[in-house]
């Protein structure tokens, strides 16, 4: 009898522990929805519309920058956006910006619109549309991304000038001059024009030039150049040099365009790296110049003379080149060792030949 008392009653504590486990848990319950209604009572909803584009998103952030982020609306570098309280929440409209090219009196302008025309475009940049502008699109016309407007100051200016009349040259036969020889007998004058015309000018800079007179005011005078057809002369003379010609001991008249002072060395076929062939396939021979093609083209034709006269190298050709020829520096070919020794390095002055 005794024993079946305490079962009795250890069964009446698990019956009261289980009750007040159950409470407990009820409670908690109760506790964890009431916070989550009241947390969820707090948080705002807000429609985000991106052109067709329309996202419900709730949340407890206030900072739109943030909100658009956290609901993955990526803004660009010229997008904006706009908030609006409604009765179910708040509204962020997003505007895409357009990116816009502008090119103002030759002045590249980066600008962006959110959809208006041209011309109003143009107005919130207080880029001012004279009468003599030319614009690439209407004004009215809606701008889009990727849009590139220009706007060209075109002005038309006549404008009177002096202007050079080149002269002419003409060339006779002359008994007194020796066979072969040139010789200027008159020298030519350039003429003057007195020239009206209408020049146009596009953002400053002249794009066309339409000539309406020319009236000369200077008559030209016409070079008159003397061909020898004597006989030629009897006895060899010294090699002279004269403006813009040089007379050969043979009598022989060459004629050159302008002279330049080079650094010049001599080389063989028998240095090392060096041959029988130059560098534009042609055969090495007294004469044969090795040069930088920047400086003198190849094909060249050349009369070298040191700088102080003493020594004539005589008529050259560019025609070869080398690993350390350098702008004003050149290779002078010679048959021997003991005639580049000789030679050294010197000074020269080097006549660019017709």
């Amino acid at each position: 009898m005794k024993t079946s008392r305490s079962r009795s009653r250890a069964m009446r504590r698990q019956v009261m522990a289980i009750r007040l486990y159950v409470g407990l848990l009820v409670a908690i319950l109760s506790l964890s929805v009431t916070a989550l209604l009241s947390q969820t009572a707090l948080a705002t909803t807000y429609v985000i519309t991106d052109g067709d584009r329309v996202v419900t998103y709730t949340t407890f952030c206030e900072d739109p920058v943030q909100i658009l982020d956290q609901a993955g609306m990526d803004m660009g570098e010229f997008d904006t956006y706009a908030t609006e309280a409604c009765p179910e929440g708040e509204t962020i409209t997003i505007s895409r910006g357009q990116k816009i090219t502008i090119s103002y009196h030759g002045q590249t302008i980066k600008a962006a619109s959110q959809g208006e025309t041209a011309g109003e475009l143009l107005r919130r940049l207080q880029l001012d549309v004279a009468g003599e502008d030319v614009v690439s699109h209407d004004l009215n016309t809606m701008t889009w991304d990727g849009m590139v407007l220009s706007v060209d100051r075109v002005e038309t200016i006549r404008e009177i000038y002096a202007s050079t009349m080149p002269h002419a040259v003409s060339h006779c036969r002359d008994a007194s001059l020796p066979a072969g020889r040139e010789e200027i007998l008159r020298q030519g004058q350039d003429g003057e024009l007195l020239c009206t015309a209408d020049v146009t000018y596009v953002n400053g800079r002249e794009r066309s030039r339409e000539v309406l007179s020319e009236t000369v005011t200077k008559q030209p005078v016409t070079e008159v150049v003397g061909i020898g057809t004597g006989e030629a002369e009897a006895e060899e003379k010294g090699l002279r040099m004269e403006d813009g010609y040089i007379t050969l001991p043979t009598g022989e008249v060459l004629t050159y365009t302008h002279t330049e002072t080079v650094r010049a060395t001599a080389y063989t076929h028998m240095d090392k790296g060096c041959g029988l062939v130059t560098a534009t396939g042609t055969d090495v021979r007294w004469g044969t110049v090795a040069v930088d093609p920047a400086f003198i083209p190849y094909g060249t034709r050349m009369f070298i003379v040191s700088e102080d006269g003493d020594f004539v190298y005589g008529l050259a050709t560019a025609e070869d080149c080398g690993g350390d020829i350098r702008g004003d520096r050149v290779d002078l070919y010679m048959p021997s060792f003991e005639q580049c020794m000789e030679f050294g390095r010197q000074n020269c002055t080097v006549y660019f030949l017709k």
